[in-house]
């Protein structure tokens, strides 16, 4: 699979990690799945509930999580990926990342070195949860047709 992101997506994304700089930033990705490729259509910020250690770890609340699914559905949505940032290291998985991961998720990682957005990969955690595999990233406009 790849996932697709427009350049607003990897903007915010990038912004966010910035802002919550030194702790790591997160939050969720909605889009729709459309062949081999997982589309982005929205990127919803959520607060690091990680109390101890916020500069390499965090924690999305299940109450948040839930309800950001939810209003992701109403819109015809699918949670589709999650991101974070790593403050002052490489847009790679740790350890921690993969034992509180779920396969086919896409999980968006970006640099933040010294308060500024840096490069952005996403991963991929292997059905049998042995390790990621880097997902392809597309960086392009979307247009919206209406009907």
């Amino acid at each position: 699979m790849t996932l697709v992101l427009e350049p607003r997506h990897a903007a915010a994304i990038g912004r966010h990690g910035e802002a919550d700089y030194p702790a790591e930033a997160c939050g969720l990705v909605g889009g729709t799945v459309e062949r081999d490729r997982k589309v982005a259509v929205q990127v919803v910020p959520l607060a690091n509930q990680r109390s101890d250690s916020a500069r390499n770890r965090y924690l999305i609340d299940p109450q948040s999580f839930r309800r950001a699914e939810v209003q992701l559905a109403r819109d015809g949505l699918e949670v589709i990926g999650v991101y974070h940032s790593h403050p002052d290291h490489p847009p790679a998985p740790s350890a921690f990342d993969r034992e509180n991961a779920w396969p086919w998720l896409s999980y968006v990682i970006v640099a933040v070195a010294r308060g500024r957005a840096g490069d952005l990969k996403s991963w991929v955690l292997s059905d049998d949860r042995s390790g990621f595999v880097e997902e392809p990233v597309t960086i392009e406009e979307r247009k919206v047709v209406w009907q």
